[in-house]
This record gives C-alpha cells, sequence and structure tokens, in this order.
C-alpha cells in the first residue's frame, strides 16, 4: 500500500464546508472546539489530526456496508490508507453487546450505553490514531444511528446529544435515503430473515414482522431527517443501483479530497457487489 497522501484541507463540519463562526488557528485549521459537537476530547490536538473523517449513514438495508468497501477499495487505489469502524467493534463492550442482543433481554437505557462504550472506546483507540496519522477513516455508520436507535426508544434526545458532545464532527457525512419497503426487500433478500432489533421487535410495535419493521424504520428514518437538518448531513437517494450510489459519493470525496480522477471499476473480488 502506497503511504497515505498529506492532508491539506481545513477541518470542516459534516457539510463539508467550515462554520462562518468557526476562528482560524495560525495554520489556517477552524478552532479545535468546532471539531468537536459540544466541549473538545480532554487531551486531543485537533492540529494533529491531519486525516478525514466520512462517514456513511442509512437505515437497514441501505447499502451502507456495501458503499464502505467499495470506497474503501478505491481510495487505497488512489494511494490513501484507509481505516474503517462501525458498530459493535470496540475490543472493549463489542462482544457483550453481541452477546447481550442474542439474548433480547437487555433495557433500553443499557443498550443504549453500551452503544456509547462502543464508540468512544473507538474512537479513543482505533479513530484518532488513524487520524493523527493522515489516514482516510470511513465509519459504516456514526452516532447519528446510536442517537436515532435511542430516541425512538424514549430516551431524550437532549440526554442523548449530551452523551456524545464530545464526539469528534465528520469532515463529510453521507445519509443514504431510503423507503422501509424497499430496506425490507434488500434485508429479507440477503437473508431469508428479519432479526429481531432490526424490526424493533422489543417495541411491541405488531404482532406482523412485516408492520413491525416498517413502523420501526419509518420511525428511524423520521429521526435521520431530524439529525440531517441539524447537523447537514448530504443527502443521496439510496435507492439507486449501486454503481449510481458510488458514483456520486466518490465525486463528493474526491472533491474533499483534491483527487482529480473519480474512475473507478471493482476488483474481482468486489465485482458482485456492482449493480
Amino acid at each position: 500500500m502506497k503511504p497515505p497522501r498529506a492532508q491539506s484541507k481545513p477541518d470542516v463540519p459534516p457539510n463539508g464546508r467550515p462554520s462562518k463562526h468557526a476562528k482560524k488557528s495560525k495554520n489556517g485549521h477552524a478552532n479545535g472546539a468546532a471539531r468537536f459537537y459540544g466541549i473538545p476530547m480532554p487531551g486531543v490536538r485537533t492540529e494533529d489530526l491531519s486525516g478525514s473523517l466520512i462517514v456513511v449513514e442509512g437505515t437497514d438495508g441501505s447499502g451502507r456496508s456495501t458503499q464502505i468497501s467499495l470506497l474503501t477499495e478505491w481510495l487505497e487505489s488512489e494511494g490513501f490508507a484507509v481505516q474503517t469502524m462501525g458498530l459493535r467493534r470496540s475490543f472493549l463492550v463489542g462482544e457483550d453487546i453481541d452477546a447481550l442482543l442474542a439474548e433480547n433481554a437487555v433495557t433500553r437505557m443499557t443498550l443504549a450505553l453500551m452503544y456509547g462504550t462502543d464508540f468512544f472506546d473507538q474512537l479513543e483507540r482505533r479513530i484518532l490514531p488513524a487520524l493523527r496519522s493522515g489516514l482516510i477513516v470511513l465509519a459504516d455508520r456514526y452516532i447519528f444511528t446510536l442517537i436515532a436507535r435511542a430516541a425512538v426508544r424514549g430516551i431524550g434526545r437532549d440526554y442523548l446529544h449530551g452523551i456524545y458532545e464530545i464526539a469528534l464532527r465528520p469532515n463529510l457525512t453521507f445519509w443514504l435515503n431510503v423507503r422501509p419497503e424497499v430496506a425490507f426487500d434488500r434485508e429479507f433478500k440477503k437473508s431469508q430473515t428479519i432479526s429481531y432489533w432490526e424490526s424493533g421487535r422489543d417495541m411491541s410495535l405488531s404482532n406482523d414482522l412485516f408492520q413491525s419493521f416498517i413502523r420501526y424504520q419509518s420511525m428511524i428514518k423520521r429521526e435521520f431527517e431530524y439529525l440531517s437538518k441539524r447537523h447537514g448531513f448530504i443527502e443521496l437517494d439510496g435507492e439507486g443501483s449501486v454503481s449510481e450510489v458510488n458514483r456520486v459519493l466518490r465525486r463528493r470525496i474526491a472533491s474533499h479530497l483534491g483527487i482529480r480522477s473519480t474512475h473507478y471499476k471493482p476488483s474481482h473480488a468486489l465485482a458482485h457487489l456492482w449493480r
């Protein structure tokens, strides 16, 4: 792999544009506080974060994981070193969350706090070290999914935003917007089943699996609409073909990173995703 390219872009909020009110330091970067949603994370020097954090958000069945795989290969072919992150990948509590979900026996608040622990462990041990090394971090979901899932289960938005106020702001946040009916078809086609949690069965929305999924994912979608307005997501039509969505993602990311050409053809290993 080629060494990571030096990043010269200033730190920016998730819509890819610096805030008009962000103060600039001598090196042209935005004030450190602008890199966080609230108070800066203790011990973090934002001027040391030369990499970029790019988030792909969306409901279950929106195509996030497919796009992350393709974007990783494309960026590496362009000479960038890439680190990925996602939910339940923390060495600290990732396996514990999996066990709790498998038992379907965990309170909503406990689950929300466990996911918060998982996120911050990855932030400290995976995301920040990668950004300090100039890598591109591709996140298959970020704090927004965690906030949306907890909010629809009755946990207050203000409380949730308070938990994540020391989270790092992404440089770009994409939202793959799909209808719940489309998401259901994709998820069922992929595994011939729908999980207990993806369908919101813990919330007793409906005895019918399909209706429970549709109602739950519709609630999540409304939370994403709220979060998109609050945090300036780049909304994409996630119902397009994989190649169409990927082309738009590459164009926006190339503009941010200064990549001149966005041409990409997946390798044989990923060709099955290109449809």
